[in-house]
């Protein structure tokens, strides 16, 4: 097996059969649901069990994140969401309408994101107009975390669903 072989076998564009397209899935997946509005979960956890400085460090991060998340969405969030609808448009077209797997692939992790920053915006917003703290705002990322796991969840099982098909109809030919 000759280098441009191997080099083409490991940047394949059909990516549903591409091991490096399901490592991407998996860690984009664990990236999102273990940070919740810029906030490690696991200083979640820790300021849950301990308080004190980690409960400090906390809100700190929270408040930092909500604010910027906020003052994005105010200072440019039309342009925000129409480049957005832009993006997964022309990727939905090129993907199931023309047949490029590789916008399909890229749809399938791009579409359920752009829920999950949905909810993500929702907390936030949740978050600054009832001036959570405490028990309340861990509660909120707690929710926030298992709605972003729960579009995960189903965008994994779909993906897997998609992929599989793909593979068959590929092979089938």
């Amino acid at each position: 097996m000759d280098l441009f072989h191997l080099l083409a076998e490991m940047i394949d564009m059909r990516s549903f059969s591409n091991l490096w397209y399901w490592i991407v899935l998996a860690i984009a997946w664990s990236t999102a649901s273990h940070w919740i509005l810029g906030v490690p979960f696991d200083l979640v956890n820790r300021a849950r069990k301990r308080g004190g400085q980690a409960y400090q460090d906390l809100e700190t991060l929270v408040r930092i994140n909500v604010t910027r998340k906020l003052h994005v969405m105010d200072v440019a969030g039309l342009w925000v969401v129409g480049f957005a609808c832009f993006l997964l448009s022309t990727l939905a077209v090129l993907g199931f309408w023309f047949g490029m797997e590789i916008a399909q692939a890229v749809f399938l992790i791009a579409f359920p994101m752009s829920g999950v920053s949905l909810v993500s915006l929702r907390a936030a917003w949740k978050i600054q107009a009832q001036g959570l703290v405490g028990e309340d705002l861990m509660r909120q990322l707690s929710t926030c975390r298992f709605a972003t796991q729960l579009i995960g969840v189903v965008s994994i099982f779909v993906t897997s669903l998609w992929g599989m098909y793909q593979n068959i109809q590929i092979g089938v030919i």
